[in-house]
Order: structure tokens, then C-alpha cells, then sequence
């Protein structure tokens, strides 16, 4: 079962991800190969980017070292403004604002929905 899904919404310039469970890192190699397929060619600067992370576990030391190099390929892409939606969960909240930070996200941020 896919843990991720990209969609792109061209008429609202927005790209909603979804992201649920445990990631492993053949879901990471997966989940980079759609977003090359899906975000790449339609460039980012005019795209606000929404993540789902509402039905996401704690990550791992393995996967905060992959988000951080996911969250640079968003830096990298340009998006207008970045949002990770999750349920109350104060520890996520913290890995995603530190990830982020370390990453050089300056247009992201964590809301609790």
C-alpha cells in the first residue's frame, strides 16, 4: 500500500500531498519518483504546497534524515508557501518545525487541524 500521493491542482496553483503511517525508505524512493514525475515539470514558484500529515506516525532518525533532504528538494522547487497539516500531536509538530529548519524552509509552517 502507497503511503504517499501527489496531486496537482493547475487551476488553483496548489500541490496536495498526502502522506500517512511509517514511511520506509523504499516508500521515500517511491514518493521522490512521483514528485519528479508530477512537480517538477510544472515548476514551483507560483504553487502553494499542502501536506497532509494528519494520519502520519513519529518519524524515525532514518526518515528525518530523508525529510531533510525532501523538505531542500522543496526549498529547491520554489513553492510560494509550504503547509503541513496535522492532528494535535505535539512531538510531530516539533520534528516537522526542526526538519524544516534545517532544511532552509523559511516559507513553511506546522498547523493543527
Amino acid at each position: 500500500m502507497r503511503k504517499t500521493a501527489i496531486q496537482v491542482n493547475s487551476a488553483e496553483k496548489m500541490v496536495n500531498m498526502k502522506v500517512t503511517g511509517s514511511m520506509t525508505m523504499e516508500d521515500a524512493e517511491l514518493f521522490i519518483q512521483e514528485y519528479k514525475a508530477k512537480v517538477e515539470p510544472i515548476g514551483g514558484q507560483q504553487y502553494d504546497l499542502i501536506v497532509d500529515c494528519t494520519e502520519m506516525n513519529l518519524l524515525t532518525q532514518d526518515m528525518s534524515d530523508n525529510l531533510t533532504g525532501v523538505m531542500e528538494m522543496y526549498k529547491a522547487t520554489g513553492f510560494n508557501k509550504i503547509t503541513y497539516n496535522i492532528k494535535e500531536n505535539t512531538v510531530l509538530k516539533m520534528q516537522l518545525n526542526r526538519i524544516a529548519r534545517n532544511a532552509g524552509l523559511t516559507n513553511s509552517k506546522v498547523a493543527e487541524v
